[in-house]
């Protein structure tokens, strides 16, 4: 028997789902979408999930930038893009279908 944590999580089949249908987008962009559908996450668990999943290779860095604009920290912040790669497997769940087609 293997020990240690299964490398499945729920949260990150959630985040798959909803990369699916926005094919890419920032952490804070994915997180959003998130607690509309699923409400009980932070952020902090969400970037989480998108460092293990680039660790296990389900998830992508589609580009990264820096946008310029009137922020609190300064006048710019670093973007990061993400995106699914061949090994994610999107299950199509319903939720998550009804809730993109309704935006």
């Amino acid at each position: 028997m293997k020990q240690g944590r299964p490398l499945g999580s729920t949260v990150r089949q959630n985040m798959i789902e909803i990369l699916y249908f926005m094919k890419q987008g920032t952490g804070y962009e994915i997180y959003k979408h998130y607690i509309e559908i699923f409400p009980k996450v932070t952020l902090r668990l969400m970037y989480y999930h998108l460092k293990k999943g680039l660790d296990i290779g389900i998830f992508k860095i589609d580009k990264m930038g820096s946008e310029r604009g009137d922020y609190s920290w300064g006048s710019e912040a670093e973007k990061i893009y993400y995106k699914l790669t061949e090994q994610a497997r999107p299950v199509l769940d319903n939720k998550v279908k009804n809730y993109f087609k309704g935006l």
